[in-house]
């Protein structure tokens, strides 16, 4: 059986869509904390499987002897170092086949990557056989709003006109994630996965302006103008700390790295960001 865990979040989904298009329904499962949630998946025919994290005992009967399991992070920052390792004592005890688990590039030095470290070394200690998919930035979280931006005629960030994120789209990352759970030897590996090219904020902005037809401009801040911004926009003020301290990773070029592996695994090139811009404005 292939398990997903998370499986309503937006990659999740993706993931299960990936595998679907695989292998049959009826063998892939889910573990979700809402049955609800899961229902769509359901009716198309995978085991949904309920259990909450932050209750390990409901764990129990999650995995079973032979499952190949994505454990997706977990979105709650702060929690996430009992939540995975709760998860993954479940993982151990039922004595699955691997246990993959999207991580953090493994040179990043911003607080963000702090719980994924720790949750590596869980993982490494369970004995489990494992494979680690240390996730770069995806290309969604600089176009969530890009009509926008496009409208403000602005990016703003405080990671310099110089620092260069190699993103690629979440599918990309999903891509990578099936292929790893569906094929062979992926046992012990660590993979670095990130987009293809590398690309600078000026150059995003350069990349809205030609897919709208309408002036877009970079305009760096300090990261204390950075952060009241962001907190201004709505933004909860620790998550908010929490972008701006990954800027200033980017800014230390902890997210540019381009090994190629994400390519490698999917089996073509990553998306790149002109066409996911054009995507995300309907161009």
């Amino acid at each position: 059986m292939y398990v997903v865990t998370g499986a309503t979040g937006q990659l999740g989904r993706l993931v299960v869509d990936g595998l679907l298009a695989k292998v049959p329904a009826s063998e892939v499962a889910v573990v979700v904390r809402s049955a609800e949630k899961a229902a769509d998946l359901a009716d198309r025919g995978v085991t949904v499987r309920v259990a909450d994290y932050d209750r390990p005992e409901s764990l129990a009967g999650a995995f079973a002897a032979g499952d190949k399991v994505l454990l997706i992070s977990g979105s709650e920052v702060g929690s996430r170092v009992p939540q995975h390792t709760a998860v993954v004592e479940a993982a151990r005890a039922a004595g699955v086949a691997l246990l993959a688990y999207t991580s953090a590039p493994g040179g990043a030095t911003f607080k963000l990557a702090d719980e994924h470290k720790a949750t590596e070394a869980v993982i490494r200690e369970s004995g489990l056989p494992f494979a680690l998919l240390r996730n770069g930035w995806y290309t969604e979280n600089y176009l969530g709003d890009a009509a926008g931006t496009v409208e403000r005629g602005a990016v703003v960030g405080s990671a310099g006109r110089d620092g260069r994120i190699a993103t690629a789209p979440r599918r990309d990352y999903a891509d990578a994630a099936v292929a790893v759970l569906t094929g062979e030897g992926h046992e012990g590996a660590v993979y670095e996965l990130s987009g293809d090219a590398a690309w600078s904020l000026p150059e995003l902005a350069a990349e809205l302006a030609q897919a709208s037809g309408r002036p877009v401009d970079f305009h760096p801040v300090a990261p204390e103008e950075h952060l009241r911004i962001l907190v201004g926009a709505g933004l909860p003020e620790g998550f908010a700390e929490i972008l701006v301290d990954v800027d200033a990773g980017i800014a230390r070029g902890e997210l540019a790295g381009t090994p190629g592996d994400l390519a490698r695994l999917i089996g073509r090139p990553t998306v790149p960001l002109a066409r996911s811009v054009r995507a995300a404005l309907g161009a």
